[in-house]
């Protein structure tokens, strides 16, 4: 096997307490939330499968239609969903903490330019300025510290590259803005956050909003951004 396939492959971190030292808190939160990922690996397409039919394959096809590269990342890459989306001509790094959310995606057909990897987006192992455009697709909702994990792509991203962000979101109204707030200490114990503001953490994190596409009235955006 080749190096660049062992990268490939790589395991995780063999020393994530020394990773994540002096951020305890997020160290455990980020474990809690890809041990939840790993366990519902083996359903989540099967769970998500009414929505991917109903709105959210066309949602990907809208959101990878913006990609240019020639280097793309995918952050929290999942079951691999988008994969088949994505030019031939890209080369194409994605990544996901949840090592049994990758196994599933490496199921699925494969093909030249694509290299899947076990890696967390609050902490990288790309240099500096490395691609050219990093796609997300409802992963804010999960990541611990969304901000940080947006630096990232902030650092990662080349001086004139894109982030292409499709999110759910809080909404807007006040009165389901409310709702959500209510529900979400209830959902996000076994699921994502529901009122997350990922279009002020987009910016919070360093990145300049260049377009807001609401693509499900204000819940669901399509959101673009530069370094």
């Amino acid at each position: 096997m080749s190096d660049r396939s062992r990268n490939v492959f790589a395991s995780p971190d063999p020393e994530p307490a020394k990773r994540w030292a002096g951020d305890e808190e997020s160290a455990r939160e980020t474990a809690l939330v890809r041990a939840r990922y790993d366990r519902g690996a083996w359903r989540y397409d099967l769970q998500a499968f009414p929505l991917e039919l109903a709105m959210m394959d066309r949602f990907r096809r809208r959101l990878i239609s913006e990609v240019s590269g020639p280097r793309v990342l995918e952050v929290g890459v999942g079951t691999g969903r988008n994969l088949a989306y994505y030019a031939p001509d890209l080369q194409v790094d994605a990544i996901d903490f949840s090592p049994r959310m990758l196994t599933r995606a490496r199921r699925r057909p494969q093909r030249s330019g694509v290299q899947l990897h076990e890696m967390d987006v609050q902490r990288m192992q790309f240099a500096d300025g490395t691609f050219d455009t990093v796609v997300s697709t409802c992963v804010f909702c999960s990541v611990p510290d969304p901000v940080r994990g947006l630096k990232e792509i902030r650092r990662v991203l080349r001086p004139r590259g894109r982030g292409l962000f499709l999110e759910h979101v809080r909404p807007g109204h006040p009165w389901f803005g409310a709702l959500f707030d209510w529900l979400d200490p209830i959902v996000s114990k076994t699921g994502p956050h529901v009122n997350r503001r990922t279009v002020d953490n987009v910016r919070a994190a360093g990145l300049t909003v260049e377009g807001e596409e609401n693509l499900l009235w204000d819940i669901v955006k399509l959101i673009v951004a530069r370094p």
